[in-house]
């Protein structure tokens, strides 16, 4: 397992001490979650121009109710 060193300035330890008491957990959890939700962000922002390039290419559309019930 690594170990990471990082520096905060006195605004970011206030911020990491709010969000520690907030979230009830201690730094190393807390940047972990930070991680894994920032990496999440990534991956939903991956699908969903995935599923945006393949709606451009099938050009699929809405029907109107009255052309479904004709």
């Amino acid at each position: 397992m690594a170990v990471i060193s990082v520096r905060f300035n006195s605004k970011e330890e206030k911020i990491l001490e709010t969000l520690k008491k907030y979230f009830n957990c201690d730094s190393s959890n807390l940047l972990k979650r930070s991680l894994w939700d920032l990496y999440e962000e990534i991956k939903d922002r991956e699908i969903i121009e995935q599923y945006e390039a393949r709606e451009k290419i099938s050009k699929s559309g809405f029907i109107k109710i009255e052309d479904i019930l004709d």
